[in-house]
């Protein structure tokens, strides 16, 4: 390696895939300077997830990402002989108690499916457009972190060229075997591998086997068993628990007796291996290196959507606080809130995984040892107990569904439609920029104004009743639990930070104490 200019970046991001994408497009729209590097010159000819949640989608939204409409609703699975044999049952989406309820509108977005090589290619525009650095066929080879930063040594694989880079933080998104996690001699705890998966990705016409619906097909035969689906553009999947090598014309054979049917032609295109493992990683973070993704957690697929969509939301959650750290608005500790708040989160997918019936016969018991906890309270209930929060104490459950916290701080600020300029839009619009204080009591707006004096953090007070009006009279007080004098404030990941149920005696300071410690300040601010 020759000597040259050492490279700085205020975040280096460490794989390429859905999760490190998602952290370029979400550090960059806060302005974070991002470089990710990638060792792959593309995205994987294999595709793997598909399916993105209520929760993906609202953030993928704030940040200026738009997915092509995808036709169908929730996925359906049935247990068949094979597509053209016998049809036993239909399983339902969701396990008994887990399942939505349509009658509440919980959010503005709705969960889709797309092919994981088709998302990424628009995250990666988007990150681009957003002014990250990506660079593509560029390998990780060492690191060494100190007290100011991380030096990475990093590799071009089209011309063996190695150079240094210095990074303030980084974000590692480098998968199941993440080298980065290794390297920081971070084990893994969890149920473990659970089978060795073959898989084989084909083309076939096969649409007539989807007028009814179902798109998800578990192959019960004597002498096989599987797993087949489609991604909605031609290309299906099969994947077996196995570990056996075939050729072209075992692939074709395996597939015909999936499909039933010998008169198909089959494209195949290319295969997988790998394993099927439920390991989650003893902490989340090293000093300034943060994982993310499958180098934090590796969660098999469910029917609950936990694997991509917990990598997303991990970086999410990650992108807020690197931001406020990097321009100086919150102390380093912040960072801290990080493992706080995802880890548990985590392990309570781990858990419900392995209480639902597609993965009990794990258990060494073969009994549930947890409650399974619904739909709607997993994916928009989750609560998160850290530094960052105020008021979530031990006593209360992990999940619920959102009527039911009603606005309790560290859970998803709730979505009600509102009215302004004559539109009517989610309130969900107004948050995931910064700091948001609510109240219908016009004396918080001057409380939320001094806090960029005090603290050097903007706030943006918004009048409920004046600045927006909700569709439903009272549904405001009601979805966030305050009186008409109380208030709330929402942490810039749309994640409800504090609140005052009623109007305190002096709101400027308790805005202020509760915002400086939620937010880690660094800025002194005087007694008054």
């Amino acid at each position: 390696m020759t000597e040259e200019k050492l490279e700085t970046t205020p975040v280096l991001i460490v794989g390429g895939g859905l999760v490190g994408l998602s952290a370029a497009v979400f550090l960059r729209r806060r302005g974070v300077p991002t470089v990710l590097v990638e060792k792959h010159p593309g995205s994987s000819a294999h595709p793997r997830a598909i399916g993105y949640t209520t929760r993906t989608m609202e953030l993928f939204h704030a940040a200026g990402v738009e997915l092509p409409p995808v036709h169908g609703g929730k996925p359906r699975r049935a247990r068949v002989e094979s597509l053209a044999g016998e049809w036993f049952e239909e399983y339902p989406w969701s396990p008994a108690g887990a399942a939505s309820r349509p009658e509440i509108d919980y959010s503005p977005m709705r969960a889709t499916a797309l092919a994981q090589d088709a998302l990424e290619p628009i995250l990666r525009d988007k990150a681009i457009e957003l002014g990250a650095d990506i660079r593509m066929s560029t390998e990780l080879v060492e690191f060494a972190q100190d007290d100011s930063g991380v030096t990475a040594t990093l590799r071009r694989r089209t011309d063996g060229h190695e150079y240094r880079l210095r990074a303030q933080y980084v974000v590692a998104a480098d998968g199941v075997r993440s080298p980065v996690r290794k390297a920081l001699g971070i084990d893994r705890t969890g149920r473990g591998l659970l089978s060795e998966q073959r898989s084989i990705l084909f083309r076939a016409p096969l649409d007539e086997y989807l007028v009814h619906g179902v798109n998800q097909f578990e192959i019960e035969q004597p002498d096989l068993t599987g797993f087949l689906t489609t991604y909605n553009d031609g290309r299906w999947v099969f994947m077996i628990a196995d570990d056996i090598e075939r050729d072209e014309n075992a692939q074709r054979a395996l597939l015909r007796k999936a499909i039933g049917r010998d008169d198909i032609d089959i494209e195949l295109i290319t295969t997988g291996r790998w394993e099927l493992a439920a390991l989650i990683a003893d902490r989340f973070a090293d000093g300034r290196v943060f994982l993310a993704g499958d180098a934090a957690h590796q969660l098999p697929p469910n029917r609950g959507g936990y694997g991509a969509n917990t990598g997303i939301e991990d970086v999410h959650n990650l992108a807020w606080k690197l931001a406020a750290v990097l321009a100086g608005e919150s102390g380093p500790e912040l960072l801290d809130t990080y493992d706080a708040e995802r880890r548990p989160i985590a392990w309570l997918r781990h858990e419900q995984i392995f209480a639902r019936a597609d993965y009990k016969a794990h258990l060494e018991t073969g009994a549930a040892t947890a409650e399974i906890i619904d739909d709607d309270a997993m994916e928009l209930g989750q609560l998160y107990r850290s530094a960052a929060i105020l008021g979530a104490g031990p006593e209360l459950p992990r999940a619920q569904r959102p009527e039911q916290w009603a606005g309790q701080p560290g859970t998803r600020a709730p979505h009600i439609p509102v009215r302004a300029n004559g539109s009517e839009f989610s309130i969900l619009e107004l948050f995931q920029r910064g700091w948001v204080l609510l109240s219908a009591d016009a004396r918080w707006a001057s409380a939320a104004a001094g806090m960029a004096t005090e603290l050097g953090i903007d706030v943006t007070f918004v009048h409920i009743g004046e600045d927006v009006e909700p569709v439903v009279p009272e549904a405001f007080q009601t979805a966030y639990g305050i009186s008409a004098q109380g208030a709330s404030l929402i942490r810039p990941d749309g994640y409800i930070g504090w609140r005052a149920v009623t109007a305190p005696g002096d709101p400027d300071r308790a805005l202020r104490d509760s915002l400086a410690e939620i937010s880690c300040a660094v800025r002194q601010f005087a007694e008054r």
